[in-house]
């Protein structure tokens, strides 16, 4: 196991020891599987959480209200209340000590329906009751008091997975004199821990602070990348085309327009209205295929302007899919200038690759090498399992109310699968305690996980989410079935060199299924043969992966809470390609080394 962004200035030497600050640290977390083992009784997480440490919860479920009074009806009085009156704006607000969860509120809806979740962490809770109040939204200054419950802490029932879901309950609502009054609410309140199913959705009452659509950004959830395919245009030849000057030898060139993405072949060396190319366009293009091709013949008439002689227009939920070497028919499409009007035609073979692993990460770190298309993918050979513990540390990344804070979160990225864990608020040593699964397909990869700071809780345009440090695992590195419990130092590389941020405390196991499954990998190449087939060249890899992380960032800005483009690319090391300083002087450091220890050698050859 490795850490990212290690500066290799200080430790390329190899017999020397590293700082100690930058070094791995063993742990030993108090896991509630006891290092990996088998978990028992009524006070433990589920197996499925055996790599992090047990929090338990106070949750409340917030279900819907009925038949409330109207507006602005006496409390004391309420079962006499004028039926006539307006019906009442109600919101649900829960209070456990000095914490507060509100609901959203409805207008003149007597019968609302909330089905929200509040998590309250049971160290925090310094209270013996939990209130759960319904009130009128007024636009002045001051809410309506209609009625509330109130549960003992010490009733509440526990809830242990895979025990199902406790039921919510009708309550009749009292008055703030213990009276019952007019009105029912639906709640559930139970103990749990984060195996609970509500967990992910859940409003955490130690971020009450955010509001908005701040609340979105601080929730844990699970993301998908969207499926890639190489899309390979091959443009052959184009006919009977209809120039403005007949006179003037043509200099014609194809421009393929996908997205965002242009790219153009060579001028035809055919200096007519039938020019010839045979040249290939390589494009990434994402499921579910929405989008359109967009191919334009054009003639440089002057170095700085270009005649556009016709368009045609390609779906790509038409286009031919492809596993391997297989021929792909051509077709001739119809160019058109304007609509309807038929300019000439154009030649070309278009096909979406599916015998290629579209790389979206730099080689030496991927996390998949399958290929696109299921006939020609891998069959799984383990499981990969993270525990998320917590952070210690973490350094100042912003000011609030005059005094350094952090709002850490974790996003972790192996294969398609990214995780973001929930964000906590105002801390230096947060605690996440969640734990998430892989399926493994090959072992010669590694696992990316980043601390950033939440820097959107409370909707500020033009803000980016910060970095605080990234750690690698290689899994080649992990023996199966043992837990790994290291404390990770969180490295950055800033103008003014290397700064460690703080340390991340993780737990990881890698299983395999059987042995010989995983030595059989080594008998085969580490990409899908089309790459060595039909190799890409460095520059098609350079800009076909440019391709990738913008159709990516795109798709997961576009979720629910969103992993932002800044996120994005920092996860996917957009920008490595880049020349650095730093780089260069610890390779010169590396070729000093080698040159240093053969000098060596052959003084004591010499002697």
């Amino acid at each position: 196991m490795q850490t990212q962004n290690q500066n290799p200035t200080r430790n390329h030497n190899p017999n020397r020891n590293p700082p100690e600050d930058f070094t791995l640290k063993e742990r030993s977390p108090n896991l509630s599987g006891s290092g990996g083992g088998r978990v028992s009784g009524i006070d433990s997480v589920s197996t499925t959480f055996d790599l992090v440490e047990q929090m338990d919860y106070l949750y409340v479920r917030v279900v819907k209200a009925k038949e409330l009074p109207p507006k602005d009806a006496n409390a004391n009085a309420n079962t006499n209340a004028n039926s006539n009156g307006s019906s009442c704006d109600p919101f649900v607000e829960v209070k456990l000590g000095n914490y507060k969860g509100v609901t959203k509120h409805f207008e003149n809806k007597p019968n609302p329906e909330w089905n929200q979740v509040f998590a309250f962490l049971k160290d925090r809770i310094h209270s013996t009751s939990v209130d759960i109040i319904v009130k009128d939204k007024d636009m002045g200054n001051r809410d309506d008091y209609i009625g509330k419950i109130v549960f003992e802490i010490y009733d509440v029932p526990k809830r242990v997975p895979p025990d199902s879901p406790l039921a919510p309950q009708w309550y009749k609502l009292e008055n703030k004199n213990g009276q019952r009054i007019r009105g029912e609410l639906m709640v559930a309140v139970w103990m749990g821990t984060q195996a609970d199913e509500a967990f992910p959705d859940a409003w955490h009452l130690d971020a009450a602070g955010v509001s908005g659509d701040g609340v979105a950004n601080i929730r844990s959830k699970v993301h998908l990348s969207p499926k890639l395919w190489y899309l390979r245009v091959n443009v052959i030849e184009a006919q009977d085309l209809q120039p403005s000057d007949k006179n003037r030898p043509l200099e014609v060139f194809v421009k393929v327009v996908l997205g965002n993405v242009v790219m153009k072949s060579k001028i035809s060396q055919n200096k007519n209205v039938n020019p010839m190319w045979n040249e290939d366009l390589m494009f990434v293009a994402a499921e579910p295929f929405e989008e359109e091709l967009v191919m334009s013949v054009e003639d440089r008439v002057t170095p700085n302007k270009d005649e556009v002689l016709g368009k045609c227009r390609v779906l790509l939920q038409n286009v031919e899919k492809r596993t391997e070497c297989e021929c792909v028919n051509s077709k001739w499409y119809n160019i058109e200038k304007q609509e309807g009007k038929v300019v000439g035609r154009i030649h070309t073979r278009i096909s979406l690759d599916g015998g290629y692993h579209v790389l979206d990460e730099l080689t030496q770190y991927s996390s998949d090498l399958r290929a696109t298309t299921k006939q020609l993918c891998k069959p799984g050979i383990g499981v990969f399992e993270l525990g998320i513990l917590s952070a210690q540390g973490l350094s100042a990344m912003k000011k609030k109310d005059g005094r350094g804070t952090a709002d850490a979160y974790c996003v972790a990225k192996y294969g398609q699968k990214w995780i973001r864990t929930r964000t906590i608020i105002d801390s230096f040593n947060p605690k996440w305690n969640e734990q998430y699964t892989w399926e493994v397909f090959d072992h010669c990869t590694a696992i990316t996980i980043v601390v950033f700071d939440n820097c959107h809780l409370q909707d500020k345009d033009g803000a980016k989410d910060a970095r605080i440090g990234k750690v690698r695992i290689w899994l080649s590195m992990l023996e199966s079935d043992r837990v790994y419990t290291h404390l990770y130092p969180l490295i950055v590389l800033h103008s003014n060199g290397v700064k460690k941020m703080g340390e991340m405390q993780l737990a990881v196991r890698f299983t395999y299924s059987s042995l010989y499954n995983m030595l059989q990998l080594y008998a085969q190449p580490l990409l899908p043969k089309m790459h060595y087939l039909h190799p890409l060249s460095v520059f098609q890899q350079d800009s076909l992966r440019h391709q990738a992380t913008q159709i990516i960032a795109m798709r997961m800005s576009q979720a629910e809470p969103p992993l932002r483009k800044e996120v994005v690319e920092y996860m996917l090391d957009v920008g490595s390609h880049m020349w650095s300083m730093r780089k260069s002087k610890a390779n010169i450091c590396r070729i000093i080394d080698v040159l240093s220890g053969l000098a060596t050698v052959n003084r004591w050859f010499d002697e």
